[in-house]
C-alpha cells in the first residue's frame, strides 16, 4: 500500500519560512520523480517544483525563494519554503512519480497572512 504523508504546513506571516515534509512508503523511493504541487481555492493545481535524479524545476513563482531536495535513505522529500507570500497560500501537495504510476498525499495547508 502506498503512503504519501505531507506534514509542516501552518500559519505564516508575509516574509516567513516553512519547510514541508512528505514521507513516502510502499513505493522504490529512490526510483520516482517527487514533486510538489498546490491548489489554491478556485485554482486549478499547479506544479511548484520537482526532483529527479538529474536535478530540480521550479515554476517560475517560486523560483529563488523554495527549495525542493530528498533524502532517499528516509524516503522524504522537503519543500523549504522562504520569502513566502500572501499568494502562495494553498494546499500543498505531494506526488510521487514513475512511469505510468502517479500518487497523491491528502495535502498540507499553508497559509501567508499578517
Amino acid at each position: 500500500q502506498v503512503q504519501l504523508v505531507e506534514s509542516g504546513g501552518g500559519v505564516v506571516q508575509p516574509g516567513g519560512s516553512l519547510r514541508l515534509s512528505c514521507a513516502a512508503s510502499g513505493i522504490f523511493f529512490s526510483t520516482y520523480v517527487m514533486g510538489w504541487y498546490r491548489q489554491a481555492p478556485e485554482k486549478q493545481r499547479e506544479l511548484v517544483a520537482i526532483i529527479t535524479s538529474d536535478g530540480t524545476n521550479y515554476a517560475d513563482s517560486v523560483k529563488g525563494r523554495f527549495t525542493i531536495s530528498r533524502d532517499n535513505s528516509k524516503n522524504t522529500v522537503y519543500l523549504q519554503m522562504n520569502s513566502l507570500k500572501p499568494e502562495d497560500t494553498a494546499v500543498y501537495f505531494c506526488n510521487a512519480q514513475h512511469w505510468r504510476s502517479s500518487y497523491w498525499g491528502q495535502g498540507t495547508q499553508v497559509t501567508v497572512s499578517s
